[in-house]
């Protein structure tokens, strides 16, 4: 199949990290991961090295690097239920692509130290993926930002503004904190009942 020059020269101009963000946000899904998926599911997708980390008996989370999976049951007899899923995109700030998992550089390249949401944006936009701002929580407001795919349940977050102790130094305005899915249409509706 032969692709129309203008969308070979964009790919050809896109960084391989934007297409795995750019994937992300499309397919609500890490390399096909997705954040309901159980912890030895999430592991045979992504890898089988990984920091696991728990409050009590009844939530876990695993760290994959940039990527963290969460879980959590009604007790400890019961099973583990996907949570959510992050993608710790701040984290490349202070250790660049060493926070991305080899198997993700060895697939997509060189991962920036940091995400301008304004490119991302644009390029799925011209893709026909939209991303809708909403609401965001009063304590984080206005130093974040919260943009949500409803198709993939998405979120992307944005520093929106600096704050002392609030935001990180090492980003600036309009960079991407973190990339996270699901987020419900009912929390959606939630931030915004609290905005009307």
């Amino acid at each position: 199949m032969a692709f129309p020059f203008s969308l070979f020269q964009e790919w050809q101009l896109t960084p391989y990290s934007l297409a795995f963000y750019m994937n992300v946000i499309t397919s609500g899904t890490v390399l096909g991961a997705k954040p309901t998926d159980t912890p030895d599911q999430v592991t045979k997708v992504l890898w089988p090295d990984f920091a696991e980390n728990s409050l009590d008996d009844c939530s876990m989370w695993r760290d994959y690097g940039m990527a963290e999976f969460s879980w959590s049951r009604e007790s400890a007899d019961h099973p583990w239920t996907g949570h959510h899923f992050t993608l710790q995109v701040h984290r490349l700030a202070h250790g660049g692509g060493k926070v991305v998992h080899e198997t993700l550089r060895a697939r997509y390249g060189r991962f920036g130290r940091r995400l301008r949401f304004e490119k991302l944006q644009r390029l799925l936009e011209k893709r026909g993926t939209y991303l809708l701002e909403i609401p965001e929580h009063p304590v984080q407001s206005p130093y974040y930002r919260t943009y949500w795919q409803p198709d993939s349940l998405v979120s992307v977050t944005v520093i929106g503004a600096h704050g002392k102790y609030i935001t990180p130094d090492s980003l600036r305005i309009g960079d991407v904190y973190n990339i996270s899915a699901p987020l419900t249409p009912e929390e959606v509706e939630w931030r915004k009942s609290r905005h009307r």
